[in-house]
């Protein structure tokens, strides 16, 4: 049995799954519906194939305290499904924080995940939370990038 991806609402149904969890996040009910040639890009890597992209995962697993995703919006058009999302998030002895992104998936004709880019600003979000960096990094990237 193949499973396939119907609609957005049942994406986000699978997607809030992996990260509301008791303790920590569990990909195992998505994992089947993504292509076993999933290319899946954010700002960190690039991954080919299924096997990379599980690996991912379970680095994210052991690296993480505590992870809670909330879909705010979703649109799919035809076969590209975004979501932007804010993830609360620890590492270890860091503070708690909120990171905000988007992701576009694309759906191949099985309707299965074939690619899939993330688009958030890691070290803004993460740095934000923390008092002495926050000011200084915000300072910075305005001097630089605004």
């Amino acid at each position: 049995m193949s499973l396939s991806i119907i609609d957005k609402e049942q994406l986000c149904e699978l997607w809030t799954n992996i990260y509301n969890t008791d303790g920590k996040p569990d990909w195992s009910h998505i994992i089947p519906y993504y292509d076993e040639k999933i290319i899946f890009r954010d700002s960190i890597q690039t991954i080919h194939g299924i096997e990379e992209f599980k690996q991912m995962t379970e680095r994210l697993v052991k690296r993480s305290k505590d992870l809670k995703m909330k879909i705010v919006n979703s649109v799919k058009e035809e076969n590209i499904i975004f979501l932007e999302w804010e993830m609360n998030l620890s590492f270890g002895k860091y503070p708690n924080s909120t990171m905000f992104g988007s992701s576009r998936l694309t759906l191949n004709e099985a309707g299965k995940i074939i690619d899939q880019r993330d688009y958030y600003d890691l070290w803004g979000d993460i740095f934000d939370n923390i008092p002495k960096l926050a000011k200084r990094y915000r300072k910075f990237m305005k001097k630089k990038f605004g």
